[in-house]
């Protein structure tokens, strides 16, 4: 099972783009936020597909707080080289995202 949610921190929007079909994608670059005052920061890209991709584009910026609900994959970075844990980049797929601390 691959399903998470989590609260995350908004790092950057990439902006919308859309499909030949007319299906709207965003995109977000995210950060978990830390417990611990060790210096790993996990950073997670998102997904949001759909109607749901319109509001996130309009209204969430960097330094906003929301949490998200969605499905968990790894993407490969590069295939070129030999299949590795470290090749491969967390990409989570959005369905259902609530405002958790907003900036403005």
């Amino acid at each position: 099972m691959n399903y998470v949610i989590f609260a995350v921190k908004v790092i950057k929007n990439s902006g919308q783009s859309f499909f030949a079909d007319g299906t709207s994608l965003t995109e977000l670059i995210v950060q978990l936020p830390q417990v611990r005052n060790n210096n790993t920061k996990v950073i997670l890209q998102v997904s949001i597909w759909g109607k749901l991709s319109y509001d996130v584009a309009k209204y969430y910026q960097p330094e906003d707080y929301i949490i998200i609900e969605g499905y968990i994959s790894l993407k490969n970075i590069n295939t070129d080289s030999l299949v590795n844990l470290l090749d491969k980049q967390v990409e989570i797929s959005v369905f259902k995202l609530y405002p958790l601390l907003l900036k403005s």
